[in-house]
């Protein structure tokens, strides 16, 4: 690491706990940035950093939009905070509606309920009780069984971390939900490598729920959930008909399927929702980052009208779900989601994905013949590049190539030893080819 990210005055760094950070080894040689606008970063020193993941998969309208600051900065001054406990504000509804009126799957898949959160943790953790209330109001306590899948990422609460899958997250925190269970993953590197879109191999995998029923009993199940797309584990597309297939399974057997679309929400893959795109209606969706353009934290949990006349039932007076947080529909959060979703509307980026879709999947899929290259793997905006691992040092390779490429100015983001990238929905085929170029050199230079 060069010296150029050292800081030029004292700042001290230790104070700072920094959030799935090898905080050691950052802090000897950190990485800062100081200003953003557009598909750029500028670094403490200076350098412009092309953003190749949309922030962290959130800023998908570009960094300093002025109409979201500005939307912001008017909240802030009129009305910065009001509970959402027995009061309301009409900033909160006007953003309920909206989002009903663009909600999952369009007016038919009836998900037009929405429940606000501020984080695509808050939401999982939303959603998993939302499903657990479900099957209490309708005579089904017994129902208390959730399940994951293997490699799945449903942020770091609870909630989230006992349904996902992915060993680092679990591994110290031993006091996690009972009564989850996890499916197999629908990773299948030998069958599906270089995939272009949604493999060919791999429906059967939905199945493994049939092993879970036959194990607990179906009437112990509560919900599935999973990514359509699972993008912290490196970007992993589902199978052609899986998720068609597990939804019928859940179907069969009276168990709620849930999609977790904070990543894949708000235009990735070239529609506004992940539900659009694959044609799958599930009974609830969580989602966060895009809904602000990452300007302020907020999630939003879509749920079907069923669900939600199930609970929201009994005396006029009674509080039917007893569940919230603080700052669920925040003013100054609605107003910046507002701005967002206006911004979305104007230059209509839940679906330029799919116009783009073809020039990043050839630039992407440019890279096979690159060293260590095991894998690329290309859907909407979005990408895994898969190297083979280090002997002996799993996740080093793709650490190096990504400080490398911030070191010669784009942002990626390392997974174990896949790099994803997910850059901002106003990105240009230009972007795209400075991402590959420096891409490319990167791994040339890796050991």
């Amino acid at each position: 690491m060069t010296a150029r990210h050292t800081l030029s005055n004292a700042v001290n760094l230790d104070s700072y706990w920094m959030p799935f950070t090898a905080n050691r080894q950052f802090k000897a040689a950190p990485r800062l940035l100081a200003s953003a606008e557009g598909m750029h970063y500028t670094s403490t020193d200076g350098r412009k950093i092309l953003d190749g993941v949309a922030g962290l998969w959130c800023v998908n309208a570009g960094h300093g939009r002025k109409s979201i600051a500005d939307a912001v900065q008017h909240q802030l001054v009129s009305l910065d905070y009001g509970t959402a406990f027995q009061m309301g504000h009409p900033l909160a509804f006007e953003l309920a509606e909206k989002l009903a009126d663009m909600s999952p799957g369009g007016a038919s898949a009836g998900l037009d309920r929405i429940f606000f959160t501020n984080s695509g943790s808050e939401s999982v953790d939303t959603a998993l009780k939302i499903a657990l209330a479900y099957h209490h109001a309708t005579g089904h306590g017994e129902r208390t069984r959730l399940v994951g899948r293997e490699r799945g990422y449903h942020g770091a609460n609870f909630g989230g971390m006992s349904v996902g899958g992915i060993g680092n997250n679990r591994r110290a925190f031993s006091a996690q939900l009972p009564q989850v269970s996890h499916m197999r993953h629908t990773h299948d590197l030998a069958r599906n490598a270089f995939t272009r879109g949604q493999p060919e191999f791999g429906a059967e995998l939905a199945d493994d729920l049939d092993r879970l029923v036959t194990l607990h009993g179906a009437g112990t199940i509560a919900a599935v959930i999973v990514e359509p797309v699972a993008g912290s584990t490196g970007v992993l597309v589902p199978p052609k008909n899986y998720l068609q297939r597990l939804r019928q399974l859940c179907d069969r057997h009276g168990i709620l399927l849930i999609f977790d679309e904070v990543i894949t929400g708000f235009g990735r893959l070239g529609t506004p929702f992940a539900v659009d795109y694959f044609g799958v209606v599930p009974d609830i969706v969580t989602t966060a980052k895009g809904l602000t353009n990452g300007a302020i934290p907020m999630g939003a949990v879509f749920v079907s009208r069923k669900i939600h006349d199930a609970i929201v039932q009994g005396p006029d007076s009674a509080i039917e779900l007893f569940h919230g947080y603080t700052y669920s529909g925040h003013p100054v959060a609605c107003a910046a989601a507002l701005a967002t979703l206006d911004i979305y509307e104007q230059e209509d980026l839940l679906t330029r994905g799919r116009k783009l879709e073809g020039v990043w999947e050839e630039a992407i899929h440019s890279l096979r013949s690159m060293p260590h290259v095991i894998d690329l793997r290309t859907i909407g905006l979005a990408a895994g590049i898969e190297l083979a691992s280090r002997d002996g040092s799993p996740g080093a390779r793709a650490y190096d190539v990504f400080v490398d490429c911030f070191e010669h100015g784009l942002l990626v983001r390392p997974a174990g030893d896949i790099l994803a990238l997910s850059p901002p929905l106003i990105a240009g085929q230009a972007h795209i080819e400075e991402m590959v170029s420096i891409l490319s050199k990167a791994l040339k230079r890796a050991k």
